[in-house]
């Protein structure tokens, strides 16, 4: 991906999240010097195999398995603190080295326990299917003004009065949504003073950071979380994430600006995968769908909730390349569908007698469409092994042709196992 003319590359996820980006941007960050994660929080839960060592990063971008690459929390992320201070503890407990390494925006909001307690109270009323992390509340104080930044904590006292006055309007909304148990403000002033000495430590301008590194023609990765239909804009809604997802989201998230962009890799896998409620067109009928969901380990990296599986949507992905400006394509879990003797790929759809050729804006009538079908053939072989096109059945080749040309977008990269070397450069 990284070349004379491609210096900043954007990576997002071009179905509905965990379509594997987290390998994807460990296998970039070996040429990158800067990797930026530029939305999302703790909600996202990026899994990395490196020989006989897995990793699961929630806050922390994917490059820092990469000892020589810098890792940036952006302002666009919402900084659960904990979770970020847990996976750092647990980082350095297994090797990884991560001091002078690691630098978070202090613009970067924060994520307190009483936004994971409304957002639980509010999936009782909603039932958005959200991972209970605090996220949209999060993003809810950052838009309604009322947040709490990484750098206010230089400013300790103000901060603690702040923080105590969110935690009596979270009480009174706890009260409207009929949640019985309350936030103690005593416990989120305690906590707040606790973290301030490690977190501000970490704290800087990474806008300024990531546009010196640029100037300096040093190579940036930027790192989206969930994926392209999980965007608040342009995803299902209301059955979205609380942020930009798309790569339009990745500038504002990392504090550059977008003609700094040089590439966008939409990652897909082989097949299509949804966690939480909201329409999936081409969810597979049970037994399929449990076959997918078996072969491929289809349970979420944080909430361990098992995955909606189904077939491969060209329609969906078309809409990616679209709203995300895609310039190639990487294509993840190849080797899941080694098992299957026949492949439907959704080319189209069909709504009361008329064929779609795109997404319909709104949830209702997305859950209406009939998923217009061609099935190709499955190859029986494994092909965890190869490393080249040529090393992959014919069969799988011809997947591969059918989806970059359905797509219009050419595959760079394809995944056919979890491990950091199990990957086909194109």
């Amino acid at each position: 991906m990284f070349g004379p003319k491609r210096q900043c590359v954007v990576v997002v996820g071009a179905q509905w999240g965990d379509e594997g980006k987290g390998k994807i941007v460990d296998v970039l960050a070996e040429r990158a010097d800067l990797v930026v994660r530029y939305q999302g929080g703790a909600n996202a839960g990026h899994t990395v195999v490196t020989g006989d060592d897995e990793f699961v990063l929630h806050q922390i971008p994917s490059g820092i398995l990469h000892a020589a690459t810098r890792c940036v929390i952006g302002n666009g992320v919402v900084l659960d603190p904990e979770t970020l201070l847990h996976e750092m503890d647990e980082l350095t407990a297994r090797g990884v080295a991560i001091a002078d390494r690691l630098v978070v925006s202090d613009r970067a909001h924060l994520v307190l326990p009483y936004h994971k307690q409304l957002d639980q109270a509010m999936e009782q009323v909603q039932r958005i299917g959200t991972t209970g992390r605090g996220i949209g509340p999060a993003y809810e104080d950052k838009y309604g003004r009322r947040g709490l930044r990484v750098g206010d904590l230089r400013h300790l006292d103000a901060a603690v009065t702040l923080v105590r006055a969110r935690v009596e309007r979270a009480n009174r909304w706890l009260a409207i949504l009929g949640a019985e148990d309350r936030v103690d403000a005593d416990e989120h002033a305690e906590l707040v003073r606790r973290l301030a000495p490690r977190i501000l430590p970490l704290a800087t301008d990474t806008g300024r950071l990531t546009w010196d590194a640029l100037r300096a023609g040093r190579r940036v990765l930027l790192e989206g979380a969930q994926g392209a239909l999980l965007d608040v804009d342009h995803g299902t809604y209301p059955f979205v994430t609380s942020s930009n997802t798309t790569a339009g989201g990745a500038t504002v998230g990392a504090g550059i600006g977008p003609t700094a962009i040089d590439a966008v890799l939409g990652v897909v896998k082989a097949y299509t995968t949804r966690v939480g409620n909201g329409p999936l067109p081409t969810e597979a009928e049970p037994t399929a769908g449990d076959r997918l969901r078996a072969e491929g380990a289809e349970y979420g990296a944080t909430t361990g909730r098992p995955r909606r599986c189904g077939w491969f949507d060209a329609v969906v992905v078309r809409y990616a390349r679209r709203v995300n400006g895609l310039t190639d394509l990487a294509v993840t879990k190849l080797d899941v569908l080694d098992a299957f003797d026949q492949l439907p790929v959704c080319v189209g759809y069909r709504l009361a007698g008329a064929d779609l050729d795109d997404m319909p804006a709104d949830t209702e009538t997305l859950s209406r469409v009939e998923p217009v079908y061609e099935v190709l053939d499955g190859w029986r072989r494994p092909t965890s092994d190869a490393r080249r096109l040529a090393d992959l059945p014919s069969q799988a080749r011809a997947y591969l042709d059918r989806l970059q040309d359905l797509v219009g977008t050419p595959i760079t990269y394809v995944s056919v196992g979890s491990r950091r070397d199990q990957i086909i450069g194109v």
